[in-house]
């Protein structure tokens, strides 16, 4: 690259969104760009863990849902965010400006657009989210994280390129790990409900389990991730019935939990089933029945084409229904093993690679 080569990442202060561009982060900085991040205020947290030179907090809101008046506040408050954002832009003079997407991505990547900065837009989803397709006119590329973007206007097709989803080094790290054997007989079984957690997984896992027979729960070592408020009361139901099971509202460690399971339960968000595929692991989706997109069910419904991923419908996923597809597994751990390599087959581990790949050469020109 040139000189000037800085590169601004723009992402919002959640997870979904940061880590991706934590991801893109680093495989730019050993390419040698300067990478600046543009967010809202619930990512300053991290501080000088996002490996960026600065971090910027731009005014962002989410105009949907509330009243009119809310709409107005928030409409006004990304207007302020442009204005903040393309005063930035002038100043800091960035080569290319990346977006992981949502509404607090909106100021950055129109300042981009105005100041004819090139924009690269990264879907994670399967599903265009919305704050992106409001954008994806001014977009010069878009990169997504599956093969295939659903809603996506015609005209832009041929801007897409599929990069995948960046994924930290943690996860990079447990994709080397192998598919656990099942020589001590027992099913390691991990179940999580996202960066939130999931309160249907306290109401259903352990009760599933609890319809199992005595000598199939002992043959259970479960991993769940618990709200706060639900804690205690999964903690004792798994206590109860005499199951091993470790319960948190959080693991620090969630890609190293996911190698060592032999399936995994849990949500379908972009982060969720990227990781699933690069690290290998069958699993069970629950896509949030809720999402305006429904770009959970977009996402876990591109795993299950591999066969590594079986998906159900929040109000399928029964007590009984799950206790089934636990006999299932305990009986048949080589379909486990076949749905696990189907899972790897789908990965992408280099998806920051490709990105940065991709925003250096977009950069340069």
């Amino acid at each position: 690259m040139k000189q000037d080569n800085l590169i601004l990442v723009a992402a919002g202060g959640t997870g979904g969104h940061l880590f991706p561009a934590e991801a893109l982060a680093y495989a730019l900085a050993k390419r040698g760009a300067r990478v600046r991040l543009a967010t809202d205020e619930r990512a300053l947290q991290y501080g000088a863990a996002f490996p960026a030179e600065a971090i910027h907090e731009i005014a962002s809101a989410t105009p949907m849902g509330g009243s009119m008046v809310a709409k107005a506040r928030a409409a006004l408050k990304l207007g302020q965010g442009v204005r903040q954002a393309y005063a930035l832009l002038g100043e800091i003079k960035p080569r290319a400006v990346v977006s992981f997407g949502g509404y607090p991505t909106v100021p950055p990547a129109l300042a981009a657009a105005l100041r004819g900065i090139p924009l690269i837009l990264h879907e994670q989803n399967a599903v265009m989210g919305r704050a992106n397709k409001f954008l994806s006119q001014r977009a010069k590329i878009i990169a997504s994280g599956f093969p295939v973007i659903e809603n996506l206007p015609e005209s832009l097709r041929d801007r897409v390129v599929h990069v995948g989803n960046p994924l930290r080094p943690a996860v990079l790290a447990a994709a080397a790990l192998p598919y656990p054997d099942f020589a001590d007989g027992k099913l390691r079984l991990l179940v999580t409900g996202g960066s939130q957690g999931a309160r249907i997984m306290s109401d259903v896992v352990p009760e599933a389990i609890g319809l199992l027979s005595k000598e199939q729960r002992g043959r259970l070592f479960i991993v769940q991730q618990a709200r706060g408020e639900d804690l205690l009361r999964v903690q004792n139901a798994y206590s109860l019935l005499n199951v091993a099971a470790d319960v948190a509202p959080f693991f620090a460690d969630l890609p190293l939990r996911m190698a060592g399971a032999h399936l995994v339960i849990g949500r379908s968000g972009a982060s969720t089933v990227s990781e699933l595929a690069a690290i290998g692991r069958p699993s069970i989706l629950v896509p949030f029945p809720h999402a305006l997109d429904a770009d959970q069910a977009a996402n876990a419904a591109q795993l299950a084409k591999t066969g590594a991923a079986e998906v159900i419908r929040q109000i399928a996923f029964t007590p009984q229904w799950l206790a089934e597809s636990l006999v299932k597994a305990l009986d048949d751990p080589k379909d486990l093993t076949r749905r696990a390599q189907a899972a790897k087959s789908a990965g992408i581990p280099d998806a920051a690679e490709r990105l940065a790949d991709l925003a250096i050469a977009t950069a340069g020109q």
